[in-house]
Order: C-alpha cells, then sequence, then structure tokens
C-alpha cells in the first residue's frame, strides 16, 4: 500500500471514529428524534463502530498513540 493510501485510509478511519462518538451529541443538540430510521441507523452504526475499535484483537492492531487499552509509550 503506498504512503497516499495509508494515510487517506488512517484519515477516513479517524473521522469515522470521531463521528461515531459524537453523532450521539449532535443528534441530542439538534433535537432531532432519535426514532427517525434513518437516526436510528446512523446511532446503531456508530455504536457499532466505537465496539469494533474497542474489541482487543482491534486494539493490537492500531498504533499505539491510538489504543485505549493500554499508555502508549513515551519516547
Amino acid at each position: 500500500m503506498s504512503d497516499a493510501a495509508k494515510r487517506t485510509a488512517r484519515t477516513v478511519l479517524q473521522s469515522a471514529v470521531a463521528l461515531a462518538v459524537v453523532l450521539p451529541a449532535i443528534v441530542d443538540a439538534a433535537d432531532i428524534p432519535a426514532t427517525l430510521p434513518w437516526v436510528a441507523g446512523a446511532l446503531a452504526a456508530a455504536g457499532a463502530l466505537t465496539r469494533v475499535m474497542a474489541l482487543p484483537g482491534v486494539q493490537r492492531l492500531l498504533p499505539g498513540w491510538l489504543r485505549t487499552d493500554e499508555p502508549a509509550a513515551r519516547g
């Protein structure tokens, strides 16, 4: 994989994770009913992505500075 492709993939992943974390707050702040089908689907997908990112196997694949299950190495 080229460096540009790696940077693009990392950016897409980080943006998706950030959106997954913030989406419930956005829905609440905008007074959008969470029972709307597209909102419920988006919240379910955001929750699923957040849960997948917390899996130990996924955590091991992430670089140290992005892991949440162990402190990042300082150096």
